[in-house]
């Protein structure tokens, strides 16, 4: 299996040592050991703290995306209407999500290159079109950018909105992400993004409401919310928990909040500042160029002339630097850089940008 001296793909990202040691110890059978429920609970705390909630929180074996199909399926029937306001891949994506098991979709869309914005036009779609759910997506990955959500919740909160849904996989940790105060039902997070763990556990905040609604859909399949419900108080989970993986969660979350999560906001905002200045300095243009907003935990640019996608990413490989490309409309066009969680490390993006700098120098 290859690998690289200089990772720097935005999620799985590189896993600290202390978390990789959490596999190695031997554990029990699950739900029929009291510090299996021990651990979910205390794991359960450390994650209400860095979704800033009082919610209740659901950890699933799996990677971020269960999390994202596990609360549509479980509050969601055929017929009802969902709001999905989207600025790139995944918020298009969730529309597209929701459709697919039968829900009304309306998108009020915005361009790659923009971040949310034109609140007036959000808020007459609310109006209009009265939706059982909003959904949005808070860290673009594909496109680096980074969406302002407290004024959609004030929207959600104001019209009465049941369900406000959110992707929250590659913030949480690395930027503010207020469940509470933006009025989200759906907090949507996973392992292996800010929280630097491998990406076998995802994570959510489940609302009071979204409950409610979750025990009336009353969803069954494997990837189902409801069963989570009561399933520390049962000492009964759906399926046989991850131990290894919840206990690897764990010292993830544990070791963030000891960082301090200001620290950690702080230290993501200062290597993403320093990234785009060099690129920019070494005549790589960002993307987005317009006013949107980019986000700390990745940024992208756009392939330096001269290099396809595929040439570029062979001569970063050839000296020891992963990077990603990207999806959709901006595939072939844009590369990324994932500087979150571990990789959030000035060293690490020295190393990086010295090595696009030497590419740059013999294209």
């Amino acid at each position: 299996m290859q690998t690289y001296p200089i990772p720097m793909v935005p999620g799985p990202v590189v896993v600290p040592e202390n978390v990789r040691q959490a596999y190695l110890k031997p554990y029990g059978s699950g739900d029929l050991e009291t510090e299996f429920i021990d651990l979910y609970s205390r794991t359960q705390r450390l994650l209400k703290a860095i979704l800033d909630t009082k919610d209740d929180i659901v950890i699933q074996s799996g990677e971020g995306m269960l999390a994202l199909w596990s609360a549509l399926k479980s509050c969601l029937v055929p017929g009802d209407r969902v709001l999905t306001v989207a600025t790139g891949v995944f918020g298009y994506g969730i529309g597209e999500m929701a459709q697919s098991i039968g829900a009304d979709v309306k998108t009020v869309g915005f361009g790659y290159d923009e971040t949310i914005n034109d609140m007036a036009r959000i808020e007459a779609a609310i109006a209009e079109f009265k939706p059982r759910m909003i959904t949005a997506v808070h860290c673009e990955t594909p496109s680096g950018t980074l969406n302002p959500l407290e004024e959609l919740g004030r929207l959600k909160h104001a019209y009465r909105v049941p369900l406000f849904y959110v992707d929250a996989v590659a913030a949480a940790g690395g930027v503010p992400v207020l469940t509470d105060d933006w009025n989200i039902d759906l907090c949507l997070g996973g392992a292996q993004k800010c929280l630097s763990a491998p990406p076998d556990t995802c994570f959510l905040s489940v609302s009071v409401k979204a409950w409610e609604i979750i025990e009336a859909v009353n969803y069954v399949g494997y990837d189902a919310l409801k069963p989570f419900h009561r399933a520390v108080k049962d000492r009964f989970f759906p399926y046989t928990p991850n131990w290894q993986g919840v206990a690897a969660l764990h010292a993830a979350a544990e070791l963030l909040l000891n960082e301090g999560l200001e620290n950690s906001y702080n230290r993501h905002d200062i290597v993403a500042q320093m990234c785009r200045r060099h690129l920019v300095d070494m005549g790589i243009d960002l993307f987005p160029t317009a006013d949107a907003i980019p986000s700390p935990t990745v940024t992208a640019a756009n392939i330096p002339e001269g290099f396809t996608w595929k040439a570029w990413d062979r001569r970063l490989r050839q000296s020891g630097l992963v990077v990603a490309g990207s999806y959709g409309p901006l595939a072939e066009k844009v590369f990324r850089l994932g500087h979150m969680g571990a990789q959030a490390d000035m060293e690490l993006m020295k190393k990086a940008l010295n090595v696009i700098a030497e590419a740059l120098r013999h294209r």
